[in-house]
């Protein structure tokens, strides 16, 4: 058995980035929440995204509505309410109050970030079997393959998520930022961070448990 050297420079993890680029993956930051709010857990709620594009502003609306009443509140799009356009303050209070809602949750996109790092070179062996015809028999040899380290850089989606409580003549109660690499389907992302806000909003005493 013989073993042979050989280098290779080249991105041998180039595939494999390709592949799961598809596969974003998001989590929740900059997590806060007051302390002083107390149950009962939130009922009917108004769900506010501010987005300009309208087929955008729909989905995202429609995601966290969905979430929301799998945690029995009563939760509303604004789109419904306002379809030509995004509420301003004074629409949304006066909506609050005609409509009896105890919550406001309002989403928005911030600038998306770019995250570069430095991926370090590696070494794998490949096994290969050759026919040897001097000995009449079939060889196993290994090769080394390098390949060399290289600058990645990930396009960061950002959201902020607030809820606001309405009563004591309203405040913020809570607050997230969601982190999402590589969005490529943004269908996919949608209810994975409105899961992720349910969970957290869940914990927190501001919504009921989800229903079983």
């Amino acid at each position: 058995m013989k073993r042979h050297g050989m280098f290779v420079v080249g991105r041998m993890l180039f595939s494999a980035i390709v592949l799961f680029a598809g596969c974003a993956s998001s989590d929740l930051v900059e997590i806060w929440s007051d302390a002083s709010f107390q149950p009962p857990p939130m009922k009917k709620m108004l769900v506010i995204a501010a987005a300009r594009n309208p087929a955008r502003r729909r989905l995202w609306e429609d995601a966290f509505s969905s979430a929301l009443e799998k945690h029995d509140v009563a939760a509303t799009p604004s789109y419904r309410l306002f379809p030509d356009a995004l509420p301003d303050t004074s629409q949304v209070l006066q909506s609050v109050q005609s409509n009896g809602f105890d919550g406001v949750l309002v989403t928005r996109r911030r600038a998306n970030e770019v995250k570069t790092q430095y991926l370090q070179g590696s070494e794998t062996s490949d096994q290969n079997v050759r026919y040897d015809r001097r000995n009449d028999r079939f060889e196993t040899y290994y090769v080394d393959v390098a390949s060399a380290g290289y600058i990645d850089s990930t396009q960061i989606d950002i959201r902020t998520i607030d809820v606001w409580s309405t009563r004591s003549r309203g405040h913020m109660i809570w607050s997230a930022t969601s982190n999402t690499s590589e969005p490529n389907d943004v269908d996919e992302v949608r209810p994975k961070i409105a899961k992720l806000v349910m969970a957290e909003l869940t914990q927190d005493g501001i919504i009921s448990p989800r229903r079983k």
